[in-house]
């Protein structure tokens, strides 16, 4: 289990490497919508990776965003609520969008991380 959150750090950690070597930020703006996406759809991988380490999903392939929101409904409003979050920045805002607003970038893989981390003591607990 920690191998597959390590996984999702790492994913995390290719995101904020996307962004502060090739987004080009000036003025607090990132110059290339391409690297945006990028970073938007690798920290979003990274929430489902854990997500899928917590739910001990073992089928390979896409499953509906509502999949995990139900799933997260259960056990933890809070994160669920971070999760919507997480979709709209990083899936919706960064990765279709490219929103080059680097404070959005910067909040979503800030929600990212807080994810990732209560995936982590969820497992570790277990």
């Amino acid at each position: 289990m920690p191998s597959t959150v390590q996984e999702a750090k790492r994913y995390l950690d290719n995101a904020k490497e996307i962004l502060r070597e090739k987004a080009k930020k000036e003025d607090g703006y990132y110059q290339d919508k391409k690297y945006v996406k990028l970073a938007g759809h690798a920290a979003y991988t990274g929430v489902l990776v854990a997500l899928d380490a917590l739910f001990e999903n073992k089928t390979k392939g896409r499953k509906d965003v509502d999949w995990y929101k139900e799933r997260l409904a259960k056990m933890d409003k809070k994160v669920l609520n971070a999760f919507n979050g997480a979709y709209d920045t990083l899936h919706l805002a960064m990765g279709y969008d490219g929103n080059p607003v680097s404070e959005v970038s910067k909040i979503g893989l800030e929600v990212a991380e807080s994810i990732i981390n209560w995936v982590e003591t969820r497992t570790a607990d277990a």
